[in-house]
Parts: structure tokens; C-alpha cells; sequence
């Protein structure tokens, strides 16, 4: 197959799988969701989905959480890992978000990378599935796939970005970087696929008999 003929067969097969991706993190608004998000770095989803109820419990508003110390957001979401960080950006972005930006979550990228703890993933989470805006998070899954699907040389993650977004419809992205997520964790996985087990990986590539190394997000 070329790239383009493995990058439709993908496409169709994960459509068939995951017709309607569900988002993974709870959320009830741009501003929780942006909260799960920064929450979900180094950390998984269902230990973010057990702790975002207290937390937003707390406040599920950038007003309500702007008031909160720092250190009783801590207590809440230390279970996610990098605890003192985490906290202290959930604070910082609620208080900015107040003092800049009426309360409200901006559909800007360029502004949510500038808030504290929001890195350029999390914000393109945020524009994907709070906004319906275009846009391609590249994850640990996708970056592993990609290389694995030969879509990407995997130098970095923006590069996997890039090659990604030049080879899928734009009208695509935001379904579709929710499908290789679950594909990967579900049927491709670091260890139940090594780039000749699975459905895609065996069918894009028979005659593969050696894993296909990756490079690490």
C-alpha cells in the first residue's frame, strides 16, 4: 500500500470500530474540560474521571476555583501526579481567565497556550471537542501509531502533527484523533502489538515479520 491507500484504509476501518467516539474525560463545559485535560498529563483518564467530581465539587468555575488555595486544590488532585504543578496552574489559569478574559474559556489557541499548565496538546484538546474546531492532539497513542502505521517519521510530536494533518481530511481530525486514541489502547497497544499483530498493522504491512521500533512522545 502507499501511504495514502494505508492512510484510507485506516481512516475506514476506524470508523467501522469507533463510529462515535465518546470523549474520554468528564466534563460539562470548555472550562471543566480544560481542567481534565491538564489533569490527564502523566496521568489516565479513569483516575481523572475518580477525582474531577470532588474537584469540581470544590468549584466547576473559573470564579469558584480562583478563590480556592492552592493547596486544598492539591489535596484534591494529588492522585494525578505532579500534584504542587497541577494545582497551582488550575488556581493561576482560573484567576486569569477571570481577570482577562470575563470568566469564559477563549476558542483562541494562541491564548490557551499562554495559560499556565496548557501546553500546545491540551489547547488543541480544547479546540477539538470544546470548540468543534479543527484540530489534530497528538497524544502518546497517536505518536506511537503513526510511526507504527509509517504516517510519520516520529522525529517529534509536532512533526507527527504535521504529516498527520497533511494526510487526513481536515473535516476528519477531530473524530479521528479520538479513534486512534481508543484503537491504540484497545487493539494496538505498546504490548499487544509490536507493528505485525493487529488488524491495521497486519494489513497494512503482511510481509512485516520484525517489530516496528517507535520513538517516545
Amino acid at each position: 500500500m502507499t501511504k495514502l491507500e494505508r492512510a484510507r484504509f485506516i481512516q475506514q476501518k476506524l470508523a467501522e470500530l469507533y463510529p462515535h467516539p465518546p470523549i474520554p474525560l468528564d466534563h460539562q463545559d470548555p472550562f471543566t474540560l480544560l481542567v481534565a485535560v491538564l489533569l490527564s498529563a502523566q496521568c489516565t483518564d479513569v483516575r481523572v474521571n475518580q477525582i474531577t467530581p470532588a474537584l469540581f465539587a470544590l468549584g466547576s468555575t473559573p470564579e469558584a476555583l480562583a478563590k480556592q488555595p492552592v493547596s486544598v486544590v492539591e489535596d484534591i488532585v494529588r492522585p494525578c501526579g505532579l500534584g504542587p504543578q497541577k494545582a497551582r496552574a488550575i488556581v493561576g489559569l482560573s484567576q486569569i481567565l477571570m481577570r482577562d478574559h470575563g470568566g469564559k474559556v477563549p476558542a483562541d489557541l494562541e491564548i490557551l497556550e499562554t495559560l499556565p499548565g496548557v501546553g500546545h496538546k491540551t489547547a488543541q484538546v480544547v479546540m477539538a471537542q470544546a470548540f468543534g474546531i479543527p484540530s489534530f492532539p497528538v497524544d502518546t497513542h497517536i505518536h506511537r501509531l503513526a510511526q507504527r502505521w509509517k504516517l510519520t517519521d516520529g522525529r517529534s510530536v509536532i512533526q507527527t502533527e504535521r504529516d498527520l494533518k497533511r494526510i487526513f481530511p481536515q473535516d476528519s481530525w477531530n473524530v479521528l484523533h479520538l479513534q486512534i486514541i481508543f484503537y491504540g489502547r484497545e487493539h494496538c497497544s505498546a504490548r499487544s502489538c509490536d507493528g505485525t499483530t493487529c488488524l491495521i498493522c497486519s494489513t497494512c504491512f503482511p510481509n512485516q515479520r520484525r517489530p516496528t521500533k517507535t520513538r517516545k512522545a
